[in-house]
């Protein structure tokens, strides 16, 4: 990602019977209100298959995150720019209000 400092690296969950690639549904954890999440709570349920996670160098810009052996980022955004980690197209209704969110947004 160019619009946003940090670096992409390796999901390394803290608990060794959590495996890597990170694959399945895990609880949303919302860090800060965006028009992206309208109708969506910490503890909606989103679809992740990855390897890698993006750090950010600021905290700020984490959008929102996952638990998985510790904190692994979900969101990330800056001004009219978003990056989402997870699947939203297969995230159900959670991911499909996202993506309408989205498109609706008239920053």
């Amino acid at each position: 990602l160019d619009w946003v400092a940090g670096e992409v690296v390796p999901i390394a969950p803290a608990d060794p019977a959590l495996k890597v690639p990170h694959m399945g549904w895990n609880d949303l954890v919302l860090n800060t209100d965006h028009p992206v999440f309208d109708g969506v709570k910490s503890g909606d349920h989103t679809y992740f298959v990855h390897s890698y996670h993006f750090e950010v160098a600021d905290p700020a810009l984490r959008l929102a995150h996952v638990e998985y052996g510790g904190d692994v980022t979900a969101v990330v955004g800056t001004g009219t720019k978003l990056g989402m980690q997870f699947h939203p197209e297969k995230s159900q209704d959670v991911g499909l209000r996202m993506i309408r969110n989205f498109l609706t947004w008239a920053p």
